[in-house]
Order: C-alpha cells, then structure tokens, then sequence
C-alpha cells in the first residue's frame, strides 16, 4: 500500500484525476492492475458535493431531530435520505439514494473545504470510480481498478472502517460458493467481500487527519468488472431492517 501524499486540497471542479496521476507518478508510477483507492472527500470536492450551512434553513422535523447538534446539517441529512431507519437525536441511521444505509447518510464536515460546510456523497459513485479510471488510463495508459471509499460503523462492532461506495475495474464481490476448503468441505455460503477488505486496509495508510486522500494497492492481480451497488444487502435478504 503506498499512500500518495502530495495531492493538492481538491476544489470544485478540479480534473480530480489527473492530480491523481501526477501524485501517482511522484510515488513511482501507476503499474496496470494496481487499484487505485480514493477517499470519497476528495470525489465530492472536485464534483462539488459541499454545502454551506449559512444557506440552510431547517426544517421542523429537523429541529426535532436536532436535540443538541446542529439543525441545519440535519436538514442536509434529510435531504438527502430516502428513509430513517434509527433515530437518537442528534444521531440519524438513514437509508440514502444509493441503497447504503449509514450515519448521517454520509453528511460530514471533517475534512471540510471551510468552517460551516458540510460534504455529501458524490451522486453516483460507481460513475465516479469509472469516470476516473477512465482518466487514468487515458493519462497514464495504465488499466488500474478505481475504488471510492467512505468510513461506515457497523451494528454490534466499535469504531468505523472504511468500505467501498464506488468501485470500477474490479470484481468487489468474490463468491466461493462450491469451492472446497482443505478438508474436502464445500462452501455454501461465503462471499467475501474484496472491495471493502482494499478500502479498510488503505485507510491503514491515508487516515483521518493527515491529508492523504488517496493510496494505490499493488500486488492483488485483481480484475473483473462490478459496482459497489453489489455490496449492498437487497432488502429481500437483509434481516436488520
């Protein structure tokens, strides 16, 4: 894992990739079949997911919600839920557009351009990751894979990990159902879930707090196509909701 550390504080509508590139190519270089993990902040930056909380006016349900944070972000939070599964004010457990069911629907202002702003997710997140594997390759000429990353809890467990919202040039699923393990067991039910074991362990080298938006993973030989939208659990199949 090699975090790339001179990439500039992103601003909207910066070509997200080629700052990518050339951190890439002060780290060495971008090798084909390397991935390419990206923060989900600096996606949301560059496409201009911010919104300043002077420009917000909340809502009543947002007030209730609020009990001692901030009304205003809560509102943003709202907005951008498509369903509330759990509530304790100030804390908001939400279902957002893209099926992913998380705090706050992803509304944050760490890492933040400004004071009194807060970042969204990017609309779509796997066509960001294509968008700038696309742009790599055409840049550098390598195939890489492009993962977009954003930090979840997880019911019954501490702490947050970090796990994949965007992903392109990869499979993020892999499903060993039908193999056998070294007893002759045939597995039933495992799929392991490869994008998000790459974004927690790149995390390991970007963090929270140093600014290093960005790592490249090397030495995986993965490839394959898919979307983060696979990782999410269909209703259908998912008992916690």
């Amino acid at each position: 894992m090699i975090p790339l550390r001179s990439v500039p504080e992103v601003q909207a509508g910066d070509d997200l990739g080629r700052l990518l590139a050339d951190a890439a190519g002060r780290a060495g270089g971008l090798e084909g079949g390397d991935v390419l993990v990206v923060a989900q902040k600096a996606v949301s930056k560059a496409e201009g997911r911010t919104v300043r909380l002077a420009g917000v006016v909340p809502s009543e349900r947002a007030r209730a919600a609020a009990g001692d944070g901030d009304p205003r972000q809560v509102e943003v939070v709202l907005r951008e839920a498509v369903r509330i599964v759990r509530m304790r004010p100030p804390l908001l457990i939400v279902e957002t557009r893209h099926g992913f069911v998380c705090a706050s629907a992803g509304v944050d202002a760490s890492n933040a351009p400004e004071r009194g702003t807060v970042v969204l997710l990017p609309l779509d997140p796997d066509g960001s990751a294509a968008s700038l594997r696309r742009r790599l390759e055409e840049l550098t000429g390598a195939r890489v894979g492009v993962i977009v990353t954003d930090s979840f809890g997880r019911p019954w467990r501490q702490g947050t990990t970090d796990v994949a919202i965007g992903v392109a040039g990869l499979t993020p699923l892999l499903d060993l159902r039908g193999e056998r393990d070294r007893v002759g067991y045939e597995l039933h039910g495992t799929t392991i879930a490869v994008a998000d074991e790459i974004a927690g362990a790149a995390e390991l080298v970007m963090g929270k707090t140093a600014g290093v938006p960005a790592a490249l993973v090397r030495g995986l030989r993965l490839g394959g196509t898919g979307s983060a939208a696979e990782l999410v659990m269909p209703p259908e199949r998912d008992l916690f909701r």
